[in-house]
C-alpha cells in the first residue's frame, strides 16, 4: 500500500455575500479515518467538492502526494470513490444487479469481483437482501450498499459526505464497522457528518463552522486540550472564540 496524503492549502471559497471556506489549511494521511464535523452550512460540502476537482477555489490549492511527491489529480482520480449526500442508485436494480454494475463499469476481473462480492455483502449484512431492488431497501441497508458497491474499485481514498445522516441506530454501527474495515485496509477516509457524537470514532477530528476549521486532532487530545466532555460541549468553547 503506497503512501498518501492530501494537503489543503489556505483554501478560500466565497459563494456572492457567502465565504464558504475562509483560509481552511488541513493534512490527511492514509490509513486513518478523519471526522469532517459542523453544522449544515459549515463549509463541508464544499471542502469535499474542491478536493474532488468539482469545484474551484477562489484562492489557495488541493495537493496529492503519494510516498512524498507530488501527483496531479488526474493521475490518482481513479483511485478515489466519492459518495455525495444524494446517492443516485437505481431504485428497480437489485442489490446483486448494483454489483455487477459497478463491476463492469470499474472493469474488475471476475476472479477478484468474487472475492470482494462475498467479503463486502458479508461485512454489510445483505447477503439476505440480494435480490431487493435499492427502492424497496431501508435507508440505513442504501447507505450501506452505496458504500460497498464504491469499495468494490478498492480504491486508496474515500470521501463519504454525511453518509449517515438519517440511517437508523443499528444500521449506523454496521455502516461504521465497515468504515473502520476500510481504514484498518490502508484507505484514506474522509467523511463529513454533523453528528456530535461521532467525533469519538473517528481517527482524528476536523471541527468546522461557516467555513473555519475551530479545532483539529483526535478525538481524545482535543477533549482533553478543551477540558470538555463530549463534542457538543467542545464545538460550543470553540465557536465562542
Amino acid at each position: 500500500m503506497s503512501d498518501i496524503e492530501i494537503h489543503v492549502d489556505r483554501v478560500f471559497k466565497r459563494f456572492r455575500d457567502v465565504i464558504a471556506l475562509n483560509g481552511v489549511s488541513l493534512r490527511f494521511q492514509n490509513g486513518n479515518l478523519y471526522g469532517v464535523i459542523g453544522p449544515a452550512g459549515a463549509g463541508k460540502t464544499t471542502l469535499f467538492r474542491i478536493m474532488l476537482d468539482l469545484m474551484r477555489a477562489n484562492s489557495g490549492a488541493v495537493m496529492y502526494r503519494e510516498n512524498g511527491r507530488g501527483i496531479a489529480f488526474d493521475k490518482i482520480q481513479e483511485q478515489i470513490a466519492y459518495m455525495p449526500q444524494s446517492q443516485s442508485l437505481y431504485a428497480d436494480l437489485s442489490v446483486d444487479e448494483h454489483l455487477d454494475f459497478f463491476r463492469r463499469l470499474y472493469g474488475i476481473s471476475d476472479s477478484h469481483f468474487k472475492q470482494k462480492k462475498e467479503e463486502l455483502v458479508h461485512l454489510a449484512r445483505l447477503d439476505k437482501f440480494l435480490d431487493r431492488p435499492a427502492g424497496k431497501l431501508s435507508g440505513g441497508m442504501y447507505k450501506k450498499l452505496g458504500l460497498i458497491c464504491a469499495l468494490l474499485r478498492s480504491p486508496k481514498i474515500m470521501l463519504l459526505d454525511e453518509p449517515t445522516n438519517g440511517v437508523d441506530p443499528i444500521s449506523r454501527r454496521e455502516f461504521w464497522e465497515l468504515l473502520n474495515n476500510a481504514k484498518n485496509q490502508g484507505i484514506l477516509v474522509l467523511m463529513s457528518t454533523a453528528y456530535m457524537d461521532e467525533a469519538e470514532r473517528c481517527s482524528s477530528v476536523v471541527l468546522m463552522e461557516y467555513g473555519r476549521v475551530l479545532a483539529t486532532g483526535t478525538p481524545d487530545i482535543l477533549l482533553n486540550k478543551y477540558n470538555s466532555k463530549n463534542f457538543d460541549e467542545l464545538f460550543l468553547k470553540r465557536k465562542q472564540k
